[in-house]
């Protein structure tokens, strides 16, 4: 591959797994299996392995996880809470064990002392113990920031609300995973069904959901776990292994995983993983692997960790579960960005305890790849227990005639014309009207990085929808106070704060403007590129590809998708009647000569002062530029709390380092 192939791919990866990650950790629901996302973010790895100019500092590889929900308010990790690295073999596991023997210098034949763990399936959480007080309790969310969900978590029958100790430390972090046991799931299901609402689709996803309740009434009522597996920060006591934190962790009431063993050397970790692999199917929660973790706190130290991971732990994958069944029928789904994907409807089949009746193929290009047919015999597996696949066609069981489906002529949802844009093997719908997508094209619209139109949540949007109320996002700007009277529980004043945050959001900056019209490929930071170059949105319509391309960061994938957006009427339709009703974006000056001019900036450790979208925008607003990672090129690193590698590097290259404090006595001059 060469350079401009690798780069276009690149992108393409970033688009994909950031949106998977929203998807997953956000949303709770994802699109794909783990081994998908797994091989996505592989393939990513291996380019910026290959080109390492290619890295930037908002690559998935750089990152940890999603954003956390805005329905909740955020709170910084004092110590980051990590994704960890992926096994799927015994090769990779061994590869791991002498990776760490090399880092630390030890001999290949030494030993080193592992702690194994049964990998739950739930959501991670930390909860922080203040002189032997619950007083807090966060999610994960993107390993920095994570949501407030202390009052649900004190529903959690599991979680003690304070030690079970007489002489309790003064700061406990205690990290664990919330969970659902297959029981309670299976029964709050049959709840849900009886009740008219949809199942969730897996424990997870019920733990997820049950965990982020804004009433914590609600959560009370789910039979939820808990299992602790790590601390964070603690003052006034000191672990000196993992082993010896899990066995003390129980004396002061937090639940630890019974199956939880310490072994001798990388033979002890694969006879573990066998065993759990035999015994998972016995267990009362659902597991996908095993977590392998060096021992010693002071080896773990040594160790450090990388951009994304710790070097001392790993995440060994069972292979996904499978059966076989039936295609009987393929049919073309419109999903929310227009894509339009064969799903196969296949004959029910229970899969690792779940009944699966549809599989996406995912594009006609796998699906062809494949080879597979309405009538084909097919193994169906769900990789990482949660979205089923089929892997698999037993081309000697094919009934003869079976012919593959045809990429249809239009759109299945709205009959428009379809496209297939080259360099990508997706097929889809480019309109703002296609009813498959305007639900997702309005919540995109109205949302806080894009319009922030305040109070126009999911549930007003559906309703603005079945009522026929809306058709594109312009009808947003015609509505009327007699409309939304017409909703099930409104009133006067609730009505007419719509209407003001729908006037409200008629002038907001161009740059949220451009990128809450959710063209494909421009995200926010493309958005701001746009809206500084063009300084309009008749100006940016009326672009040519090289104009775009011209562009610092506006490769060949963005300009055409852009190019491809402006050229369509429709489009241009719900762009005209949008300026009819009074919307009129802003233009945004950029500061120049202010006082970082030429300066580069990067965040590190957990900030207690602002968050660290606020320091990009102190930072730009004074002509700097907020940098993800350190190098020669950075003027100065801001260092919070509990700050790490970057920091290490700053100093190692001379960085200058300064504090929040500093940094906001520099801002004032």
């Amino acid at each position: 591959m060469d350079r401009q192939a690798a780069e276009n791919r690149v992108k393409q990866l970033h688009k994909e797994i950031n949106r998977h990650n929203y998807l997953y950790y956000v949303e709770d629901r994802p699109e794909i299996t783990d081994a998908e996302y797994d091989q996505l973010l592989r393939e990513l790895q291996q380019l910026e392995k290959e080109f390492p100019e290619l890295v930037t500092q908002d690559s998935p590889t750089q990152r940890v996880g999603a954003a956390p929900l805005e329905k909740f308010s955020q709170v910084a990790h004092r110590l980051p809470m990590l994704s960890l690295e992926n096994a799927f073999n015994e090769g990779e596991m061994r590869d791991f064990d002498e990776r760490i023997k090399r880092f630390l210098g030890l001999p290949m034949a030494n030993e080193i002392d592992y702690v194994c763990e049964p990998k739950m399936d739930g959501l991670a959480v930390e909860l922080i113990y203040e002189e032997g007080t619950l007083t807090f309790g966060a999610t994960r969310g993107d390993g920095y920031v994570g949501e407030d969900v202390t009052q649900n978590l004190k529903t959690v029958k599991a979680i003690p609300l304070r030690l079970h100790c007489s002489h309790p430390p003064r700061l406990v972090e205690v990290r664990g995973e919330v969970y659902l046991g297959l029981a309670p799931f299976q029964k709050l299901n049959m709840e849900r069904e009886e009740a008219g609402l949809p199942p969730f689709a897996n424990p997870r996803n019920a733990a997820a959901g049950s965990l982020r309740q804004l009433d914590p009434r609600i959560t009370a009522r789910r039979p939820l776990s808990i299992f602790s597996y790590a601390p964070g920060i603690v003052e006034g006591y000191e672990f000196v292994s993992q082993s010896q934190m899990l066995a003390t962790l129980p004396q002061w009431g937090l639940p630890v995983n019974p199956l939880i063993r310490k072994v001798n050397g990388i033979n002890g970790v694969l006879a573990y993983y066998r065993e759990m692999g035999e015994t998972r199917e016995t267990l009362p929660y659902e597991i996908d692997g095993v977590v392998v973790k060096v021992d010693s706190f002071d080896l773990q130290r040594d160790l450090g960790e990388k951009s994304r991971s710790p070097r001392w732990a790993i995440a060994w994958k069972f292979p996904p579960r499978q059966a076989i069944t039936v295609v009987e029928d393929i049919v073309p789904q419109v999903g929310r960005t227009g894509v339009i994907t064969p799903v196969a409807h296949l004959r029910p089949v229970e899969v690792s305890g779940v009944i699966v009746s549809r599989a996406t193929l995912h594009n006609w290009e796998e699906m062809e790849k494949k080879d597979i047919r309405k009538g084909d015999t097919v193994i169906v597996e769900r990789a990482g227990d949660v979205i089923p696949a089929v892997v698999k066609v037993m081309t000697e069981k094919r009934v003869a005639g079976a012919e593959l489906l045809a990429v249809p002529a239009a759109c299945p949802e709205c009959g428009s014309e379809i496209v297939k844009i080259p360099g990508e093997v997706a097929v889809r719908c480019l309109g703002l009207t296609c009813p498959a997508q305007i639900r997702e094209t309005i919540i995109h619209f109205a949302s806080r990085h894009a319009m922030d139109i305040e109070g126009m949540g999911d549930k007003y949007i559906e309703q603005l929808l079945r009522l026929g109320l809306v058709k594109t996002v312009a009808d947003l700007y015609y509505l009327k106070k007699e409309d939304f009277m017409r909703f099930e529980r409104m009133g006067d004043k609730l009505a007419e704060n719509l209407l003001n945050a729908i006037d409200s959001s008629k002038h907001r900056e161009l740059s949220r403007f451009i990128y809450a019209l959710g063209i494909r490929h421009v995200g926010e930071h493309t958005a701001k590129l746009l809206a500084n170059a063009f300084g309009s949105i008749e100006h940016l319509g009326k672009a040519t590809e090289e104009e775009l391309l011209s562009i610092h960061e506006v490769g060949p994938q963005v300009a055409q998708s852009i190019s491809t957006f402006f050229h369509n009427p429709v489009n241009l339709e719900v762009i005209e009647r949008m300026f009819a009703a009074g919307v009129r974006p802003a233009v945004e000056e950029k500061r120049l000569g202010g006082r970082f001019a030429g300066k580069t900036f990067v965040f590190t450790g957990a900030l207690s002062r602002f968050t660290r979208d606020d320091a990009k925008r102190m930072v730009e607003n004074e002509g700097g530029h907020a940098a993800g990672s350190v190098s020669k090129k950075t003027d100065y690193v801001v260092a919070g709390a509990e700050a790490g590698s970057k920091l290490d590097k700053a100093r190692q290259l001379g960085v200058a380092v300064l504090t929040e404090d500093e940094f906001l006595r520099m801002l004032e001059g």
